[in-house]
């Protein structure tokens, strides 16, 4: 019986499977993101009149945009968990920090998904300009959405760089893949504040695809026994 118990043990071994999982998942969250910033149908600038112009006459990419937020979200956190894990042991103090600021800041995206998603539903209930303006600036005044915005906005901005220096210093990626990360999202906000076209908004997140998918190849060429060590 324990003998067999062993030999079930050692069959049902799923180190590598869930180590290359996890390495095809890091870099989908930043893309689709990169995505979603390019196709979004308004600037994050717009008053919400320009909000909801833009979006009735995109329609299409603003319900491509409330698909792309919520995949975005859930592959993120496993991400970020993976790569904090990588970063432990060389660069314990960063890779805690960074995942301390950087999981409740991407969570927060889904704070931006309720304004978008409000805004395609005034759309598409026949709501007029005024009165689907009213709506999204009555949703932006609520407190609990505008703390889900602010911690979104310092916590995927930081939290983003202290992952890329803490990948970095650990040694899990090379030097370039970490300036890639560590200088992504600062860049995602200038281009976001200064109303840049949205292809640049869509690089800057490309970088930090870069970053997320150079340690994924460290995970993908790791042994099992590095990924997570038995008995």
């Amino acid at each position: 019986m324990t003998i067999g118990s062993a030999t079930m043990r050692k069959a049902r071994d799923t180190r590598a499977f869930r180590r290359r999982a996890l390495a095809v998942l890091l870099p989908l969250g930043p893309l689709c993101v990169a995505v979603l910033r390019v196709i979004l149908p308004y600037s994050t600038t717009d008053d919400p009149a320009a909000q909801l112009a833009a979006v009735a006459a995109g329609q299409g990419a603003q319900d491509a945009v409330l698909w792309l937020i919520p995949i975005a979200t859930l592959v993120l956190v496993p991400a970020l968990f993976a790569m904090a894990r990588m970063a432990l042991r060389g660069a314990p103090v960063l890779a805690i920090a960074a995942i301390t600021l950087a999981l409740p800041g991407y969570l927060g995206m889904a704070a931006l998904g309720a304004s978008d998603a409000a805004a395609l539903a005034a759309v598409t209930a026949g709501l007029s300009p005024s009165d689907g303006a009213a709506l999204l600036e009555a949703l932006a005044a609520q407190p609990a959405l505008a703390a889900s915005v602010g911690i979104f906005v310092l916590g995927h901005v930081l939290g983003t760089v202290l992952l890329g220096a803490a990948l970095w210093r650990a040694h899990v990626i090379p030097a370039w893949a970490g300036l890639a990360l560590v200088a992504s999202q600062p860049l995602h906000l200038a281009f976001v504040i200064s109303d840049a076209p949205k292809v640049l908004d869509g690089a800057a997140w490309g970088l930090t695809a870069l970053g997320f998918a150079a340690a994924a190849l460290t995970l993908a060429r790791m042994s099992d026994d590095e990924y997570e060590p038995q008995g």
